[in-house]
This record gives structure tokens, C-alpha cells and sequence, in this order.
């Protein structure tokens, strides 16, 4: 029997501007800044993580904030739009605030649904659908509340070179259900309830180029550390070459890169954001892992400074 996910765990993705990133995700998104801490790979460069109050899987965006990166180019092989739910009725809401902010915004629809499409600050494309399904936000922030906040990921339109492959493999191997087709998409659906709705164009695409304001993997849940290594094994079964499991801090992760050229995660749900933090302070320090811990001083002393504010310029 087939595997199932339960949708997106969280999307990873470039920027250039650290102050920026956080300006747009925690000022005028209102997503929580749940974790500081750096690249393990590249020390001199931050890694933020966005999300619900907790940190959620399936509300997480996270960041490689690094000032000299190239601009990126979206295309075939990444997350070409990253989509947020937000709560019946809020529409408005969120058309006026992106306005105060002199976001551009745009209404488009797919399968008879309405979506609200703009960019980010780097040019990541995002767009905003309401629906019942989901867990509403406990976190208010900027003017942002309850009943208008963003409740974690939609899910993704996923742009592949070759889409019916990437279709296969969303189906065969993460155990997604292909509920629709018209005549530019097809839309597959996970078992959770956020995160779950993912819609891949027919045509393939060409190319991206990597960088700023573009999508570096996308990673899918995996509830424990044993379903995790069976979905290791999963992979493998089907023909592709996963990683070995790497321990990220706050979940592991194996990755693997898909026919349709995009790079896929699958991160488990534990341990969380509260493993090295208390819950209530999550994103307040810069944390960094034990082998980090020494160069701590000299870490602190490369990165830009940032800080989580209220943006003025919000005209609601």
C-alpha cells in the first residue's frame, strides 16, 4: 500500500535582505518568526523560520537571508507559487492590507476557487485562497486577528519540466490523490488539512535559475522518525536516490530530486521549535546548534542585525 503524507511540512526558499525578509513575513503577512538560527552549512548566513505560534507543520516558510545572492528566476524545477489559507470571509481584509503596504495584487480562480496572487519583497510569488479546513491562528500580530489571519500553507503550484512525472511521483510515492484536471492543471490532494492542495501546470516549464525570491525544496510531513525511515525506503523502492537522514535540529530530513526537477524533502513532525527554546520566547534569540556554540561571538558579529517590528505605512 501506498504511503500517505500529510501535506507540506514547510517550503525553503532565498532572500537577499534579512531586515526585509522579516519585515514582510512577521510585518505584513503576521506569520510568527519561530526560530533564529543560521545555515549549518554557511554559518554566515541565517536560516528564519515563519510560521503559526508553534511553528506548526504545514505553516512554515523558512529563509537563506544572504546579502550578495543573485536575483533568482522562477521556473521549471521549484515551487513556482506558494499558497496561503486564510479563514472564509478575510479576503478583504487582506486586499486592503496589501494595498496599505502598495503590494500589487492580482484575483485569479482554479478549480472554482478564488485567489488573491502578489509577490514578496524579492519577487517569490505567493497568493492567498480561503477555506474552511484548518486550525484558525492563535497569533495576532500587527493589526492582524484571529478571524483574518493566515492559518499555515494552502499548499503549492509546483512548476516541473516534466509535469506528468512529477504528477507520479506525487501520487505513487507520497500517496497524494489526483482530484481534478481541467485544461491547464492538475490538482492532487494530500490526507492532512492544511498544506494539502497541490496543483501542477500540464505544460512543462523550462528552467528556473536559483537565488533570491526563489524556491530552494519543498519538503512533505512524516509524522515520526520511523515513518521516516520507511519513507526512506519508499523512495528508494520507486527509483530514486534519497539522502541519508540528517538531523536538522528541529526535525530530520532526507531530500531527493524528483523527474520534474524539483528538490523534495520529507521532514518529520518532531521534535519541533520548542526542542532548545521555550514556546513562548520562540525567535527571540539566535539559536545555534552545540558545534556552533563557541563561535558563537564570531557568528553574531557576521550576521546583519534583525529585529521583529510593527511596519508604519499600514493604512487600515
Amino acid at each position: 500500500m501506498t504511503m500517505q503524507t500529510a501535506g507540506i511540512h514547510h517550503i525553503t526558499a532565498f532572500a537577499s535582505d534579512p531586515q526585509a525578509n522579516v519585515d514582510f513575513y512577521a510585518g505584513v503577512l503576521g506569520l510568527r518568526l519561530v526560530k533564529k538560527t543560521i545555515n549549518f552549512d554557511a554559518p554566515e548566513v541565517y536560516h528564519l523560520y515563519f510560521g503559526d505560534e508553534a511553528g506548526s507543520p504545514g505553516t512554515i516558510i523558512t529563509f537563506f537571508p544572504w546579502p550578495e545572492s543573485r536575483r533568482g528566476r522562477i521556473g521549471g524545477g521549484q515551487v513556482g507559487i506558494t499558497t496561503y489559507v486564510i479563514p472564509p470571509g478575510s479576503m478583504a481584509f487582506w486586499e486592503q492590507r496589501l494595498e496599505g503596504f502598495g503590494i500589487a495584487a492580482a484575483k485569479v480562480s482554479r478549480f472554482n476557487e478564488q485567489y488573491l496572487q502578489f509577490s514578496d519583497n524579492e519577487g517569490l510569488r505567493l497568493e492567498l485562497v480561503e477555506r474552511e479546513e484548518g486550525p484558525r491562528s492563535s497569533w495576532s500580530f500587527g493589526g492582524i486577528t484571529a478571524d483574518h489571519a493566515i492559518k499555515g500553507f494552502g499548499g503549492a503550484v509546483l512548476f516541473s519540466v516534466n509535469s506528468q512525472k512529477t504528477i507520479e511521483v506525487l501520487e505513487n510515492v507520497l500517496g497524494l490523490q489526483k482530484v481534478g484536471e481541467d485544461a491547464e492543471y492538475a490538482r492532487l490532494k494530500a490526507a492532512g488539512d492544511i498544506g494539502n492542495v497541490i496543483d501542477v501546470p500540464l505544460a512543462n516549464m523550462g528552467w528556473g535559475g536559483g537565488g533570491a525570491g526563489t524556491v530552494h525544496h519543498i519538503a512533505w510531513r512524516a509524522k515520526d522518525f520511523a515513518e521516516h525511515a520507511d519513507w526512506q525506503s519508499a523512495v528508494s523502492q520507486y527509483g530514486y536516490q534519497p539522502t541519508q537522514i540528517i538531523d536538522r535540529q528541529y526535525f530530520n530530513a532526507i531530500y531527493f530530486r524528483e523527474s520534474g526537477g524539483i528538490l523534495f524533502e520529507i521532514a518529520t513532525d518532531p521534535p519541533g521549535f520548542a526542542k532548545d527554546e521555550p514556546a513562548e520566547s520562540l525567535g527571540e534569540k539566535l539559536m545555534l546548534p552545540e558545534w556552533f556554540e563557541p563561535h558563537r561571538a564570531e557568528i553574531e558579529a557576521n550576521l546583519l542585525p534583525i529585529e521583529v517590528r510593527v511596519l508604519e505605512g499600514n493604512k487600515q
